[in-house]
Parts: structure tokens; C-alpha cells; sequence
């Protein structure tokens, strides 16, 4: 995955802090809605190849999988611990109050898992960003 940056300072061992702006689902453009409660602008460390100077903007890439496997374990690990409290509910025939119950206590362990699995992940398996062109 590819996005422009601008590089805001130089870190020591080779990396740069970049400055990258988040794009939205609504399309971009916060200032037209102002609903948006998230910084616009993103700011991470990243391994600069080609030697560039704060204020240039910058090609950054980082590697694909390494997001669509957080964005699966942030969005729908939970989904899925909350359809199987349902279905283990219904296997059972314990009923429509324990069905909910059960889907709810599934999205709570789901997410619980997720914040474990997350913190230990960013220690060991971090994504990473690099430098890769000037623009």
C-alpha cells in the first residue's frame, strides 16, 4: 500500500517522521462537514531510504497484508465471537434473552482478545513504513 506524505523531521538510524493525511469514507473533503472527530493528518515513523529532507513530500509504502490482517482482527474478530454466542444460544434453544446474552458476552471476548492480541503486536509485528520515492 502506497500514500503521500511530507516529511516533518529526521530520527536518528536512518528514519523520518512523515506526515500523512488520513483520508475519509465520506471523501476527503472535512472542512465541507466538519463531522469528522479524528485528526486529519497522521503523524509515523519511516525508514528513509532516499535521504529525505523535512518539508519534502515523500511516496510511502508499507506492506499490504500486514494492514487487512489488523483491520480483520480490529473489525471483524469481534463480529464473528458475536454471531458465535448466537449460534451457540441457539444450538442450545436457550432462547431470545440468552441469545442476546450470548451474542453480547461474544463481542466482549472478541474484543478483549483483540486489545491482548493488539498489545503484543505492536511490540513484535509493527507496521512499518519506508520511503520509497520523492513526488
Amino acid at each position: 500500500m502506497t500514500q503521500e506524505a511530507v516529511v516533518t523531521k529526521l530520527l536518528p538510524g536512518g528514519m523520518a517522521e512523515v506526515a500523512v493525511k488520513r483520508t475519509t469514507a465520506c471523501g476527503g473533503n472535512c472542512g465541507s462537514c466538519e463531522s469528522c472527530v479524528f485528526q486529519n493528518e497522521l503523524k509515523t515513523p519511516a525508514l528513509n531510504k532516499i535521504q529525505a529532507r523535512p518539508g519534502q513530500k515523500v511516496l510511502i509504502e508499507s506492506q499490504t497484508s500486514r494492514i487487512f490482517k489488523a483491520a480483520f482482527l480490529v473489525y471483524v474478530f469481534p463480529l464473528l465471537f458475536f454471531l458465535l454466542g448466537y449460534l451457540l444460544s441457539a444450538a442450545f434453544s436457550l432462547g431470545e434473552t440468552a441469545g442476546i446474552i450470548f451474542s453480547f458476552a461474544g463481542l466482549i471476548i472478541g474484543a478483549v482478545i483483540v486489545v491482548l492480541s493488539q498489545r503484543r503486536i505492536r511490540e513484535k509485528d509493527r507496521i512499518t513504513f519506508e520511503i520509497i520515492e520523492f513526488l
